[in-house]
């Protein structure tokens, strides 16, 4: 093995301890994902802490003895799983730490505020239309009953992090200013209305042009997806949602058990 040093550059951010890393140019693991594997470890453990900066490419293939190319794959192979993040004139970084959610009938709010972080929401639309066919059969009403639609922007320590959009009937919508400084489950339990179960489905798509603007990500940028129907302690509809979140950012996190 080839014992090289990876030190982090000064520019306008925080500096990392220099890492070790191990290159075994015999081994069948090519040499860009042994890189990128030690500095991904450095990064879980704490040793390269978010906003670090990274040498350039250039003195990483010069202090590790590989060529350019290499070290650049090395590095976009984690920009890819957003654990680093790379921006014109400015820099490689360590990507800010994403937020785990555990898949559970809990608010975003709740879990970032149980994560010490700093939730704050935008209400970019709070408004009365009638059920489509999605969300009337997702409510358990009848097509084209008035429900409210609300669409909030949800950030962390003042970054976006994901847009939410729910119908709810009338009877039970909270009030639009409330929305902006508690989590929609936690309004409801005010009222009354006890969440106890939902059915929900995952998945990822590219962000639209608006999504996009809003999340403050590049065009076409991958997102996770969520729609959630959440019921009561009496199996009555309270909610249906749409949710998506920056795949940057965040993720879903579950516990599997074998039968």
């Amino acid at each position: 093995p080839l014992d090289c040093g990876l030190t982090s550059s000064s520019e306008g951010g925080n500096v990392a301890a220099p890492l070790r890393i191990d290159l075994d140019r015999s081994s069948p693991v090519p040499l860009y994902h042994q890189v990128a594997t030690t500095i991904e470890a450095r990064i879980e453990d704490g040793t390269l802490l978010p906003g670090a900066f990274l040498e350039n490419e250039v003195a990483l293939a010069a202090r590790l003895g590989i060529s350019r190319p290499t070290a650049r794959q090395a590095l976009q192979e984690l920009v890819d799983k957003g654990r680093l993040v790379r921006k014109r004139g400015v820099g490689t970084q360590v990507a800010p730490e994403r937020i785990r959610r555990s898949v559970e009938l809990t608010s975003l709010q709740t879990d970032l505020e149980r994560a010490g972080r700093h939730p704050s929401t935008e209400v970019l639309e709070f408004v009365q239309v009638e059920a489509d066919a999605e969300v009337a059969a997702a409510l358990e009403v009848a097509f084209g009953t008035p429900v409210i639609r609300v669409r909030r922007l949800r950030r962390a320590e003042g970054e976006p992090l994901a847009l939410l959009t729910n119908f709810l009937p009338l009877a039970l919508a909270p009030d639009e200013e409330e929305l902006t400084t508690v989590g929609l489950y936690e309004a409801l339990r005010s009222r009354g209305v006890q969440p106890k179960i939902a059915r929900q489905r995952i998945g990822a798509r590219a962000a639209t042009a608006s999504e996009a603007r809003d999340l403050d990500e590049p065009a076409r940028a991958a997102l996770l997806t969520m729609e959630r129907t959440a019921y009561d302690d009496a199996g009555q509809v309270i909610e249906f949602g749409r949710h998506i979140y920056r795949a940057s950012r965040y993720m879903f996190d579950t516990t599997v058990f074998a039968h």
